[in-house]
């Protein structure tokens, strides 16, 4: 009796691996697919449509897809000043980041900053979702590392600022240039790159609400804009 239960227990171990090896396989795959490819959408582009559909069954997202070069640099600084200051020089994680944002949250008594690099963030908008659980983080380093070791600096740049989340429906930096400023991302500026990189930690509020806190964190982003430098 032990013995079969042994044999069966090293059969589900065997089982467990060749799923979790399948899936990572699957991972790999999409990450080396898009190294050239643009995604179509992502996770949480599906998540969105499916949460407004919902309520309005003919529900679209605003998103379309601009090469890294139609992309305003204002916007790439921006972005980076604000999210990622070390963004090319860290391998997918900032540790001192990290450190930072745990000492913020014992100092707070709650989990409030993430300390997620660019590369993070992106991981997760395409393949998971916004719930915070110790297997998500898991997953999402996994495929942090997938990305960093496929793609160059420059193209994971490329493909988080056409796919980030600017509001309940708009993805992407042409869309949310197009809907905020009525232009195209190649033509915003400074200040509204820096309020649309402001934007990114909490979209879906600051649609509709950007208040003074928000309107002096454009300020700091706009003193720190010089000092970024995208691939």
């Amino acid at each position: 009796m032990k013995k079969r239960l042994l044999r069966w227990f090293r059969r589900g171990l065997w089982l467990l691996l060749a799923l979790v090896l399948g899936v990572q396989s699957w991972f790999f795959a999409h990450i080396l697919w898009w190294r050239s490819a643009d995604p179509g959408n992502t996770r949480f582009m599906r998540l969105a449509l499916a949460e407004l559909r919902l309520k309005k069954p003919d529900a679209k997202l605003a998103h379309t897809w601009v090469a890294y070069e139609r992309i305003s640099i204002h916007l790439k600084r921006a972005v980076i000043a604000a999210e990622d200051s070390h963004f090319l020089e860290h391998d997918g994680f900032d540790w001192d980041g990290i450190q930072y944002a745990l000492e913020k949250n014992l100092a707070r008594g709650r989990a409030r900053a993430g300390g997620s690099t660019i590369t993070q963030q992106l991981a997760k908008n395409l393949f998971l979702s916004p719930n915070r659980s110790y297997l998500r983080k898991t997953q999402e380093a996994l495929i942090t590392l997938m990305i960093e070791a496929l793609w160059s600096k420059r193209r994971i740049l490329e493909v988080y600022l056409n796919v980030a989340q600017w509001g309940e429906s708009v993805f992407g930096a042409e869309a949310a240039a197009r809907r905020y400023y009525g232009a195209s991302a190649a033509r915003l500026g400074p200040a509204a790159s820096a309020r649309l990189a402001v934007m990114l930690p909490s979209p879906r509020r600051y649609e509709h609400y950007f208040g003074p806190v928000q309107k002096a964190r454009v300020q700091r982003v706009l003193l720190y804009m010089k000092d970024a430098h995208p691939p």
